[in-house]
C-alpha cells in the first residue's frame, strides 16, 4: 500500500459535523489492486475511517445520528415532520428524503433479523422441541387481527390494498386491575408486544409464534387467544396454538348482531337496538342455544342484504363463546388490545390522508413502530443494527 492522497470526510454527529483529514491508501501495484478488490470489494483504503469505524457506515452520519433520525420517521406522522423535528430539536437538518432511507434501511435489518427469529422458531414447533413446562401461574394472552394497508402495487385483482396482519401479546402478569368509582372492575395493560406483517398468515404466524415464545408461551398454565373469529385465525390457533383457549371477541360477535338486527328490522332503531341487545344480553349469560334456536328461522338465510349470517357465525364459534365461564375464571373476552394496536401501529403512522406505501418500506416502518410501542428500541433496534455493522 502507497499513501495516495490527504482528503478531508464530514460526518454528521447529534451535536453537528465533524470534519477532519485523513490519508488515502491504495495498492502499489496492479496484482494487489485487483486482490483488493476482489477480497474487499473496495479500491483503497483509509485507516482514519477503519479506526473511527466510519468505513461500515451507509450515511455520512455517526450510527446515533442515524437512529435518532429513523426514531423521529417512525414516530412522527411523516418524514417531513421527522425532517422539523431532526432540526428544530437536535439542531442539524437530513432532508426527508435521506430520513426515508434511514428509516427503511434500518427497518430492513431489524425484519430481517425477525425473519431468522421467526424461522428458528417454527422449526423448533416442527421438531417438537418447543419448550413447555408450564410452570408459571398466569395467563398468556394473544390477539391477533388484520387491516387494510394502501400501497402502489395492484394485485391480480387491480386491488391496491394489502392486509397487514397484527399480534399483540401480553399476560395477566402485567395487567394492573383496580375498582373504579362506579365499583366496576378496570385493567390496564402495563406491558405488552407488538407484531406486524405484511402478508400471508403461513409466514406471519412465525412472527407470531417466535414473538410468543419470547413472552413466555409454554410457561404459563393458561394461554388465551382472542380475535374476530376468521377462519385464518382459527386455522393458525389449530396449528401453531392448539393448547390454546379461543375466544371470540365479544364485542366484535354484538356488531354482527346489531348489523343483523338492523336489516331484520328494516332500520328500525325502536325495534333492533332492544332486540339485539337482548341478543348480547342472553350471549354473555352463555344462553347461545336459546338464542340460536330464536334464530334458527334464519339458519340458511340472511335478512335483505344483510352481509351477516349471524346464525352460522354464532353455530361455528359456539366453542369459543361461553363467556359466562370465562368472566367467572376472570379473563378478558374482548380484543380491545389489538383493535387499539391497529391505530397505534398501523393508522397513526402508515394511513394519513393520501399515503401509499413500497411494501417493503411500509414493512420497514411498521417493523420500528412495533419495536417502539412495545419498549423494545434499545434492546432490538440498536441491539440489531450494531450487530450487522460490527
Amino acid at each position: 500500500m502507497r499513501s495516495d492522497k490527504r482528503a478531508t470526510r464530514s460526518i454528521l454527529t447529534l451535536n453537528g459535523k465533524l470534519t477532519y483529514a485523513r490519508n488515502i491508501l491504495r495498492p502499489s501495484d496492479i496484482e494487489s489492486a485487483y486482490k483488493l478488490l476482489e477480497t474487499e470489494g473496495i479500491k483503497s483504503v483509509a485507516p482514519l475511517d477503519t479506526l473511527f469505524k466510519a468505513d461500515k457506515l451507509p450515511f455520512k452520519m455517526t450510527l446515533a445520528t442515524m437512529l435518532k433520525a429513523a426514531y423521529w420517521a417512525q414516530n412522527q406522522c411523516s418524514y417531513q415532520n421527522a425532517e422539523e423535528i431532526m432540526n428544530s430539536i437536535h439542531g442539524i437538518f437530513i432532508n426527508d428524503d435521506t430520513i426515508r432511507s434511514i428509516a427503511n434501511y434500518v427497518g430492513e435489518i431489524v425484519f430481517r433479523e425477525d425473519c431468522r427469529k421467526a424461522d428458528k422458531a417454527y422449526e423448533l414447533l416442527l421438531s417438537g422441541k418447543l419448550p413447555y413446562p408450564q410452570d408459571i401461574n398466569g395467563t398468556l394472552y394473544i390477539e391477533t387481527d388484520g387491516a387494510a394497508l394502501n400501497t402502489r402495487h395492484k394485485d391480480e385483482t387491480g386491488s391496491t390494498w394489502r392486509e397487514n396482519k397484527l399480534g399483540v401479546i401480553f399476560s395477566s402478569d402485567n395487567i394492573h386491575s383496580w375498582i373504579d368509582k362506579h365499583n366496576e372492575k378496570q385493567h390496564r395493560i402495563q406491558k405488552r408486544e407488538y407484531v406486524s406483517y405484511i402478508g400471508t398468515c403461513s409466514e406471519f404466524k412465525k412472527h407470531l409464534l417466535s414473538c410468543a415464545l419470547k413472552n413466555g408461551y409454554g410457561s404459563y398454565k393458561k394461554t388465551i387467544l382472542i380475535s374476530d373469529g376468521a377462519i385464518w385465525i382459527r386455522n393458525l390457533r389449530e396449528e401453531i396454538f392448539p393448547d390454546a383457549l379461543q375466544i371470540l371477541d365479544y364485542y366484535h360477535l354484538c356488531e354482527n348482531v346489531h348489523t343483523f338486527a338492523k336489516y331484520l328490522f328494516n332500520m328500525d332503531e325502536t325495534k333492533y337496538k332492544p332486540w339485539a341487545d337482548d341478543i348480547c344480553k342472553a350471549l354473555k349469560k352463555s344462553q347461545f342455544q336459546e338464542v340460536l334456536k330464536e334464530l334458527l328461522p334464519y339458519k340458511n338465510k340472511k335478512p335483505g342484504a344483510c352481509p351477516v349470517n349471524i346464525y352460522g357465525y354464532i353455530e361455528n364459534n359456539l366453542s369459543s363463546i361461553d363467556y359466562a365461564k370465562y368472566l367467572k375464571k376472570g379473563y378478558f373476552i374482548g380484543s380491545g388490545a389489538v383493535e387499539s394496536g391497529n391505530k397505534i401501529i398501523l393508522q397513526r403512522r402508515l394511513k394519513q390522508s393520501g399515503m401509499r406505501w413500497n411494501t417493503k418500506s411500509a414493512q420497514s416502518l411498521l417493523t420500528l413502530v412495533s419495536k417502539e410501542e412495545s419498549g423494545l428500541w434499545g434492546l432490538e433496534v440498536l441491539g440489531a443494527v450494531l450487530d450487522f455493522l460490527s
